[in-house]
């Protein structure tokens, strides 16, 4: 049972990135400015950042362990909480880009908000995180569980209140606090939340579709496991 989940998960967070990958363009400027949000060890970063067909890569880590694998992997990294205002100047970046961090924050209205302050007028966000209203969410609050996009809500100990989480029972699998879930979105929520903020054109793709293909995802995006959305900042003359 758990390699099957382990499969499914995995063919789910490849068609996310496959998606993320579909919705990235590159604006119309000899130099885009790129900043990925929780850059990790940079390596998806640089991927993304290809697509763009930019090399002005900066990237925000808490942790500096993988902070200096994304400078080795050519990410110009920072340490940085996102739990703060970011250490960044108002209209920074043509695009800014986070995969699986939003459900990791505690202030998400300052998190969006600072996404905004920092983005230039016409460049756009992306941002991809799970889905509340998932099947396999909705199956488990149906069975009285956690659900499995809030399992990791504890440092002492991952998988909480759900026989079938992945993690069930590691304790050594979540070490920082920032790696426990804080808030799970569900499409409306993530859609009306950068609304809310000023965030035009939204488009939002779904991937994973327990036990079905994940590629299911895209046609039923408000039940699909990963959930990623591009919106615009408005003000470009």
């Amino acid at each position: 049972m758990k390699a099957m989940l382990n499969k499914m998960f995995d063919s789910a967070m490849a068609m996310n990135k496959a998606n993320i990958l579909s919705l990235v363009d590159s604006p119309n400027n000899s130099q885009c400015a790129f900043l990925d949000l929780g850059c990790d060890d940079g390596a998806w970063t640089m991927e993304v950042a290809k697509k763009i067909a930019t090399n002005d890569v900066t990237g925000l880590d808490i942790v500096n362990e993988r902070i200096e694998k994304a400078k080795a992997n050519g990410v110009n990294a920072i340490k940085g909480n996102l739990n703060e205002p970011l250490p960044f100047a108002d209209e920074a970046f043509h695009v800014i880009h986070a995969n699986q961090v939003i459900e990791h924050v505690a202030n998400i209205d300052l998190f969006v908000s600072e996404v905004r302050r920092v983005l230039k007028p016409g460049g756009y966000v992306l941002i991809s995180t799970e889905n509340g209203s998932s099947w396999h969410n909705l199956f488990a609050a149906l069975m009285g569980w956690q659900m499995f996009s809030l399992t990791n809500v504890s440092n002492k100990l991952s998988g909480i209140g759900n026989p079938l989480a992945l993690h069930r029972k590691e304790s050594d699998f979540i070490t920082l606090s920032s790696w426990t879930h804080k808030t799970i979105f569900n499409y409306l929520g993530l859609k009306e939340l950068f609304e809310v903020y000023g965030f035009e054109k939204i488009s939002i793709k779904g991937a994973g579709y327990y036990p079905l293909p994940a590629v299911l995802g895209n046609f039923d995006v408000r039940h699909a496991h990963f959930i990623t959305l591009k919106g615009y900042k408005g003000g470009l003359e």
